[in-house]
Order: structure tokens, then C-alpha cells, then sequence
């Protein structure tokens, strides 16, 4: 479902005379901002009220649902004609790959980049990873043994006892089996053999981790803060970093070339890359994509988990016939 919030104050201010082009510093932003997000409610509107203190001239309405449903709701726009966001704040990489080849994205070198590596920005300033959120295996306390590697999965102790979300509904999951597929140690060897194994592919992350909590599956292929949340909270949980490796996305944020307010989506990335908008991210459960911030409670430094290569341009070329191939692996 999709939920509309706006935030803003009503005092008037200049906007930006250039188009595309940086405020200068004494300018004041004014005007709406539509951005679409995937981010979770209570986080977007975290972020939202936290970019309207800094500039309150500017009037936000933000647009809150899943990536594929966002996706859904933007392409429609555009084949009428009226794409409306000017920000789009979603899940994966793979998405802002997509309508970066499509000429979708507004390059956007002014935007300041902080401490963000470049491995997790696009190197044509076209979009810009704002968090880490990895995807690595939870299991039971009372699971019959904890993995260590992802071909621990293949142990007969966990034959039918290892679920984990649709990639055709879950973009963190679409990119995991992307990872896994790129990974030439894995593959789809490793993919057809866990299917065979007993795999369960069920709608997002959500229903893993209930999976799993409620002791119906022993792991779970699942994001990282649902179960180091849910664990702090009491739940018979624990999340695996695998030794060799996690998949990981990114949360980018980019300015669709379409935007009409460029000034005030520029200020807007500018606040989620900046040190501020990070540990904001931090302070919402999550590792901020500047290894800089200290990662929040139950997550071990970011520098100390290695995350797996993936090659998004490949990723993106190759997604459809991968889920779909995976989709009758599953029967799903």
C-alpha cells in the first residue's frame, strides 16, 4: 500500500535560478520535493523531518512502498508522459542501473559525496549508495548446527529447513541470487543443488524471519538488521556474516532526469551522504555506507565483513532470465 506524507513550512524562499546547478550558499531552497522511497515508514519519515529542519523552505511529499511497487507506479508515469518524484531513495543498484541506461538519471556530479567509497556509488555520479544492508543466513537457537559458509546450507541437517525471499518480490534477495550467480565458487551449481536441497522461496524478509523465529525453518537466507534487531529484542534468533562473504545493497538515492526541483534534490542527497545523514542511518539500525560511522548496536565494523563482488551492468543484463530461471527451480 502506498502512503503519502507531507511535511514542509509555508515560508517562501529563492529558488535556485540555475538549472540543475548547486544553490549558492546564501540562496535559500524553497518548493515541493516528491520523493519516492522504499525505505521503511518510521525511517523515511525520520529522514524527511530531519532534511526539513535543515531546509524549511522546502515542501516534501514522499511516496512509501516496496521497490517493485514503486517501480511499478513510476513506469506508469513515464508512459503517460508524468513521472512525478524528483528523488528516488530505493532498495538495490540494479534499479538505478536500469534507468541509468535508459537515460532516466540526472548525472549529478555536484552532489557531495563525503565518505562514501566509490564502490558503493555510481561512477557517473548518476546514483549513490546511502546505507549497507547485507544478506547473510539466521538461524534458530535451536537449529542443529550454526553455518558458517554458504555450503554449509547443503548439510543434510538442513535439508527443508533453509527458506528465503522471492528475488521476483525482494530486490535484496534478486541481488543476492545475482551475487551468488556471479561468484564463480558458487553459481547456479551451488543455487539448483540448494533448491534441490529443499530451498523455500517465500514472499519478502519479513516472512523468513517469522520462518525462522517460529522454529517452522532452522535458517533463513535473510537482510541483516530483521534478525540483529529482533535477537536484541528477545527473539530466538542469531545472523550469520558467512566467512566467505555476504551480498549487499546498497539503498541508492538518485535525481531522475526528469525532476523539477534539481536545487532542492541535490541538498537532499547531499543530507544523506553527509555525516549527519549517516549517522541518522546508523541511528535506524542500520551500517551507513560511510565505514566512518560507527556501525549501531549488535553489528560488528563494516570493514571487518566481507562483502562479494557484483558487477551491476552484468547484473542488471542478466536479471530477468535469472529470476526467471530460478522461478521454475522453485515452482513459484
Amino acid at each position: 500500500m502506498n502512503n503519502r506524507r507531507g511535511f514542509g513550512i509555508g515560508a517562501a524562499g529563492m529558488l535556485a535560478a540555475a538549472i540543475g546547478g548547486r544553490p549558492a550558499a546564501t540562496q535559500t531552497l524553497s518548493g515541493p520535493l516528491v520523493l519516492y522511497t522504499s525505505q521503511l515508514e518510521p525511517d523515511a519519515a525520520q529522514t524527511v523531518e530531519a532534511f526539513r529542519r535543515l531546509h524549511p523552505g522546502v515542501q516534501v511529499e514522499w511516496i512509501r512502498a516496496g521497490t517493485g511497487q514503486i517501480m511499478t507506479r513510476l513506469r506508469a508515469e513515464i508512459a503517460a508522459g508524468q513521472p512525478r518524484p524528483d528523488v528516488l531513495l530505493l532498495a538495490d543498484s540494479l534499479t538505478f542501473q536500469s534507468l541509468k541506461e535508459e537515460g532516466r538519471l540526472r548525472p549529478s556530479p555536484e552532489v557531495r559525496m563525503a565518505g562514501i567509497p566509490a564502490a558503493h556509488r555510481d561512477p557517473d555520479a548518476a546514483w549513490f549508495g546511502t546505507k549497507l544492508i547485507t544478506t547473510g543466513i539466521m538461524h534458530h537457537l535451536r537449529a542443529p548446527f550454526v553455518p558458517r559458509r554458504w555450503t554449509d546450507l547443503l548439510d543434510a541437517r538442513a535439508r527443508n529447513q533453509v527458506a528465503m525471499p522471492s528475488p521476483a518480490v525482494s530486490g535484496a534477495a534478486a541481488v543476492h541470487l545475482l551475487t551468488l550467480l556471479q561468484d564463480p565458487a558458487l553459481g547456479w551449481p551451488f543455487v539448483e543443488r540448494l533448491v534441490a536441497h529443499g530451498l523455500q522461496a517465500r514472499g519478502g524478509n519479513g516472512p523468513v524471519m517469522q520462518a525462522v523465529a517460529g522454529a517452522e525453518r532452522a535458517f533463513g537466507i535473510v537482510i541483516d538488521y530483521l534478525p540483529i534487531r529482533e535477537a536484541a529484542r528477545g527473539a530466538p534468533v542469531r545472523f550469520v556474516f558467512p566467512e566467505d562473504g555476504v551480498s549487499a545493497i546498497t539503498e541508492p538515492a538518485g535525481i531522475l532526469s526528469t525532476a523539477r526541483n534539481v536545487p532542492a534534490a541535490i541538498a537532499f542527497l547531499d543530507f544523506l551522504l553527509s555525516r549527519e545523514g549517516q549517522v541518522l542511518a546508523a541511528r535506524q539500525g542500520f551500517w551507513a555506507a560511510d565505514p566512518e560511522v560507527p556501525p549501531p548496536a549488535g553489528f560488528p565494523d563494516v570493514r571487518s565483513v566481507r562483502v562479494m563482488p557484483l558487477d551491476p551492468a552484468r547484473a542488471a543484463r542478466e536479471q530477468a532470465d535469472a529470476l526467471r530461471r530460478f522461478a521454475q527451480l522453485t515452482g513459484g
